[in-house]
C-alpha cells in the first residue's frame, strides 16, 4: 500500500520523551511512498529552501496556516469496540448489572456479522475523527465478526491491533455469550490470528491481532494455557484486564494463590507485546515483574473512577519507567476522546497524590509522588502507547509512520482561543492539550494516508 510523497510546512509538537515537549516550529516533514518520515528539516538547514520549492512546483506542498498545528496521532491502548452502541449509557449501575443486563446481551448480537459491519464502521470513522490513528480492541467471542473489525480498520485506514476474546469458563460466563469449550476458544484464536496476518502480509501491517483473555476469571486454566502457547508460537500482542477491581484481584489470588500479573506470567502471557489493562490494584512485585517483562499497562481513568473504585498509581508505574499509555475503555468510559483521556489522567493523578478527604490534614490525605504534567499526559497518550505497543509511530522522527493531527485552534466552535494574551509556543500546546475537540481536529493522516480532512491536501 503506497501514498503519494508530500512536504508538510508548518510548526508541530510532540513529546518524544516523557515531560519533554520539543516544539519543530517552521519545519519542513517529507513523507515518502511508504508514509513513512523521510526527512525532517529545521529553517536555516542547507536544503530548506530548495525542498520547499521543489514541493510546491509539484504540487505537493502542504502549507499550515496561521493557528494551525501538527500533532502525532493519538493511541488509544482499550478499547471494547462491540460496546460502541452503548457508550453513555448504564454507568449508573454496578458492574454486574453493567456487565449481565447490557454488555454481555449486547456483545452477544455480533454473531450477525451485517450488525457487526454497521457498528464497526461508524466507531471507526468516528475514533479516527477524534485523532485516533492507533487502537487496540477487543473485540467478542465471535471469530468472524473480530475479523470484520480488523477488515474495517484496514479499509478506513486505522492503525489497529484487534483480539478475538476468549471467555469460556461456564461458571463466570453466561450461556448465550462464552466459547464452547478451552479447545475451541483456542483453535479459534490461533485461525483469527492466521486471518488478520494474512489480510496485511506486509512487514510492518497496518493490522495487527492479539491474544485476548477477557480476564483471568472469565478464562479456564486449560484456554489460558493454550493462549500462552499460542503467544510463543506467534509472538503477537496479548491484552487483558489485570487486577481492576477488588473483586477481580481477590478471585485471582483465591484461585492461583497469587497475584494477576504473576498468574499470567505462568501462563506465558506477560510478554513484551502484553497490555494490561487496569492495572489499579498492583503491588510493588507486580509492578517488578511487569518492568522485568517489558508489558505494559493501558491507563484508564475515566472508567477507573466508575468500576475500579481506586486510581492507577501512575506516578510510581512512570518513576519505574514502565510502559503506560492511555485507554478510553470504551463503553466503561462514555468519551471516544483521548484529549478527554490526557485531561481525566490529569484530574486522576492529581486526585490521588492531594487526596480528597478534607477531614484529613494535608500531608495524610495523597498518595506520595507528584501529580503528572499536561506533557506526560500527552506523552502517555501518543509515544507512550507506541512504546507500550513497540510501533514506530507516536513521536515525529525518521524512519516513523507519519500518522498525524492537524489542529486548527481557530475552527467553528473551537474553546482554544490564542493570540489575545501573548502564548508562547510551549503554552499553545498546553492550551491545545486541555482544550482541543473533534472540532479542532482538521485533518488526520495515518501512514501518510489522509483518512480525515481535506480533500486537497495531499496524502
Amino acid at each position: 500500500m503506497t501514498t503519494e510523497p508530500f512536504t508538510l510546512l508548518g510548526t508541530a509538537f510532540h513529546t518524544p520523551e516523557r515531560g519533554r515537549l520539543e516544539v519543530l516550529k517552521d519545519h519542513l516533514f517529507s513523507i515518502d511512498a511508504q508514509g513513512r518520515i523521510a526527512e525532517i528539516l529545521a529553517p536555516g538547514h542547507s536544503e530548506y529552501e530548495a525542498r520547499q520549492n521543489a514541493a510546491r512546483q509539484a504540487g505537493t506542498l502542504v502549507e499550515l496556516a496561521d493557528g494551525q498545528f501538527l500533532l502525532p496521532g493519538l493511541i488509544d491502548l482499550h478499547i471494547h469496540a462491540p460496546q460502541w452502541p452503548q457508550m453513555g449509557k448504564a454507568l449508573d449501575v454496578p458492574l454486574e448489572v453493567w456487565l449481565q443486563k447490557y454488555t454481555f446481551p449486547l456483545e452477544a448480537r455480533y454473531a450477525d456479522v451485517d450488525y457487526a459491519h454497521e457498528v464497526y464502521a461508524d466507531l471507526v470513522d468516528n475514533l479516527l475523527a477524534n485523532g485516533t490513528t492507533t487502537a487496540l480492541y477487543f473485540a467478542t467471542v465471535h471469530v468472524d465478526a473480530s475479523l470484520m473489525l480488523a477488515e474495517t480498520c484496514l479499509e478506513k485506514g486505522q492503525r489497529a491491533v484487534v483480539g478475538k476474546v476468549v471467555m469460556d469458563d461456564p461458571e463466570q460466563c453466561p450461556p448465550f455469550y462464552r466459547d464452547a469449550d478451552a479447545a475451541s476458544a483456542v483453535s479459534d484464536t490461533r485461525r483469527f490470528i492466521e486471518a488478520v496476518k494474512a489480510l496485511d502480509p506486509r512487514d510492518r501491517p497496518l493490522v495487527k491481532p492479539a491474544i485476548t483473555p477477557r480476564f483471568i476469571p472469565s478464562c479456564t486454566d486449560a484456554a489460558l494455557q493454550g493462549l500462552g502457547k499460542l503467544a510463543t508460537e506467534f509472538g503477537c500482542h496479548v491484552q487483558t484486564h489485570c487486577s481492576e477491581s477488588d473483586w477481580a484481584k481477590q478471585f485471582v489470588e483465591t484461585r492461583f494463590g497469587r497475584t494477576d500479573a504473576a498468574s499470567l506470567d505462568g501462563f506465558g502471557l506477560l510478554t513484551r507485546h502484553t497490555i494490561l489493562a487496569h492495572s489499579n490494584f498492583i503491588d510493588e512485585q507486580d509492578m517488578n515483574l511487569i518492568e522485568e517483562r517489558g508489558a505494559g499497562v493501558a491507563h484508564c481513568p475515566l472508567s477507573n473512577f466508575y468500576f475500579a473504585n481506586a486510581a492507577f498509581p501512575l506516578r510510581a508505574a512512570l518513576d519505574r519507567h514502565m510502559h503506560v499509555g492511555l485507554g478510553t475503555d470504551i463503553s466503561g468510559g462514555y468519551s471516544p476522546s483521548l484529549f478527554d483521556g490526557c485531561r481525566y489522567a490529569l484530574s486522576a493523578s492529581r486526585t490521588l497524590q492531594s487526596g480528597v478527604h478534607a477531614g484529613l490534614p494535608p500531608e495524610q490525605r495523597g498518595a506520595p509522588g507528584e501529580p503528572i504534567t499536561h506533557q506526560e499526559a500527552f506523552w502517555l497518550a501518543t509515544a507512550g502507547g507506541a512504546e507500550a505497543l513497540d510501533l514506530p509511530t507516536g513521536s515525529f522522527r525518521i524512519g516513523y509512520e507519519f500518522d498525524a493531527l492537524l489542529i486548527d485552534t481557530s475552527a467553528t466552535a473551537s474553546n482554544i482561543h490564542i493570540g489575545m494574551a501573548d502564548d508562547t509556543l510551549e503554552e499553545i500546546f498546553q492550551k491545545i492539550v486541555l482544550n482541543a475537540a473533534r472540532a479542532n481536529i482538521a485533518t488526520v493522516w495515518v501512514s501518510g494516508r489522509r483518512v480525515v480532512g481535506n480533500s486537497w491536501f495531499p496524502g
